[in-house]
C-alpha cells in the first residue's frame, strides 16, 4: 500500500503540525485503488517559501514513490495561513475523466 509510505515520507521530511492524506481514487475512472490522492500539509518548514518551492520540496520527498500513483492534489500551508483559512481543506474538483 502506497498511502502509509506517503505519510511516512512526509513525516520524515517535514516537521508537521497537521497532515491529511485522502485517497480519492474512488472519485476517478480506472481500476487502481491507490491512484489519486489529496495531501494537505501544515508546517513551519513552509515559512518563507512560495507555493512552487513548497511543492518542489514535497515532490523531492516523494521522488521514489511518485511512479506508484497517478495524481496528487497538494495543499501546503504555514501554521499562520492554516489558521487564517480556519483549518479548512479545499474541496476537490469533480473528475473530468468520466467518473
Amino acid at each position: 500500500m502506497i498511502q502509509p509510505q506517503i505519510e511516512d515520507a512526509m513525516n520524515n521530511a517535514f516537521e508537521l503540525q497537521f497532515m491529511e492524506l485522502l485517497n480519492e481514487s474512488h472519485m476517478h475512472s480506472g481500476p487502481a485503488p491507490e491512484s489519486h490522492f489529496k495531501l494537505t500539509l501544515v508546517s513551519k518548514s513552509f515559512d518563507g517559501l512560495n507555493k512552487v518551492k513548497r511543492q518542489q520540496a514535497v515532490y523531492k520527498a516523494l521522488a521514489e514513490l511518485m511512479p506508484q500513483f497517478h495524481a496528487l492534489a497538494l495543499h501546503t500551508y504555514t501554521p499562520d495561513e492554516w489558521l487564517a483559512m480556519e483549518q479548512t481543506i479545499p474541496a476537490s474538483p469533480k473528475c473530468t475523466g468520466g467518473h
